[in-house]
């Protein structure tokens, strides 16, 4: 698990803007901030 301060680790997901691409958190790097947050269950029927 990183601690505070340190680099995340590099992930892909599927692009909300366009369909059949996939972003990489490194293709920001460097260029953008990026924020990075977590919601458990927040779109689930529980």
């Amino acid at each position: 698990m990183p601690e505070v301060g340190e680099m995340a680790p590099d992930f892909e997901l599927k692009s909300n803007l366009e369909k059949d691409k996939k972003v990489r958190l490194s293709d920001f790097r460097g260029k953008n901030n990026v924020v990075i947050a977590f919601y458990p269950l927040a779109w689930t029927p529980v």
